[in-house]
């Protein structure tokens, strides 16, 4: 029998030692899980082991194939610029090794379950999802196309959940920041506000969102605002984690299906599930002058 490809996890990197230690503690725990696999995990920046040493790992224990999965919810810089390059580096450096590079996490239905969570610990039991206005806070990037990805787990967030809304802030390098995304929440006439962090693992940036969260509450007494905790090692992350390194070993990466309704009971469009879909046409296409009369229909039999 071929042996599966190993695992490797690319991540960040924090200057924040527990948040470090959580992400080698995560890979740890994805080895127990997988005792078939060799698996190995590195940062790309500020944290111990580097990407490259977790590689040399992987081919000192004779791995020959790997696929490489960013532990990243959005996909930004690093999942698209320094982890490719990072990875085309070591396989020079090693010759004869061949990898697949898989999808970041993205705004998954099972993250966005723990999310819920996380906003059901951090409220009392008594309070009314359609009272509460929830501000997902994410890293921030130079890169819109990843400020865009948060803006869409918050929609996802809110969809089918009854909050009384669900508005988004970043903690860097992107505007609205979080004392104005709270500021925002409250002019839109929020009450009750439970800030969230967007982040996987503890570390300088969610302390820094809980930090400053504390500062606007203290200087409006009126909004009672409440902070959640960040995702965490969770089982939904570690099942997560290894479909993702299943996908890049099949090859099998895919348009958007992990939040597609035809496909994913989402709350409140359980129905959808499995629907056949039917090509349709584009009022203004007549089937003739456009290059696509052939209609543009989404093909959900994966």
């Amino acid at each position: 029998m071929t042996t599966p490809p190993a695992l490797l996890i690319a991540g960040h990197g924090t200057r924040d030692d527990a948040g470090a230690e959580a992400f080698r503690a995560f890979v740890r725990e994805l080895g127990r899980r997988r005792p078939d696999l060799p698996v190995a995990g590195g940062f790309i920046e500020l944290s111990p082991p580097p990407l490259g040493e977790a590689v040399a790992e992987l081919v000192e224990r004779g791995v020959r194939r790997f696929a490489a999965v960013p532990l990243m919810l959005v996909s930004a810089g690093h999942a698209k610029g320094d982890i490719p390059a990072a990875l085309a580096r070591e396989k020079e450096r090693h010759p004869g090794l061949t990898y697949t590079y898989g999808r970041p996490l993205g705004p998954h239905p099972s993250l966005l379950r723990v999310l819920e969570r996380r906003l059901a610990e951090a409220v009392d039991p008594s309070w009314d999802p359609a009272e509460m206005t929830v501000l997902l806070v994410g890293r921030g990037s130079t890169d819109p196309d990843a400020n865009a990805e948060v803006f869409k787990a918050a929609r996802l967030l809110w969809e089918g959940r009854g909050y009384a809304g669900v508005e988004t802030a970043f903690v860097s390098l992107a505007a609205p920041d979080v004392p104005s995304g709270l500021d925002r929440c409250a002019r839109l006439g929020a009450r009750r506000i439970v800030v969230l962090p967007y982040f996987l693992f503890t570390g300088i940036l969610p302390d820094r969102v809980r930090t400053q969260t504390e500062e606007w509450a203290t200087a409006h007494p009126d909004t009672e605002v409440r902070s959640a905790d960040v995702i965490g090692p969770e089982p939904e992350l570690l099942d997560l984690v290894l479909e993702r390194y299943e996908e890049a070993v099949k090859g099998d990466l895919r348009m958007n299906c992990d939040s597609c309704v035809y496909r994913i009971a989402l709350p409140g469009f359980e129905d959808k599930v499995g629907l056949p879909q039917q090509p349709h046409f584009h009022p203004d296409d007549d089937g003739h002058h456009h290059g696509h009369g052939h209609a543009h229909s989404h093909s959900h039999a994966h």
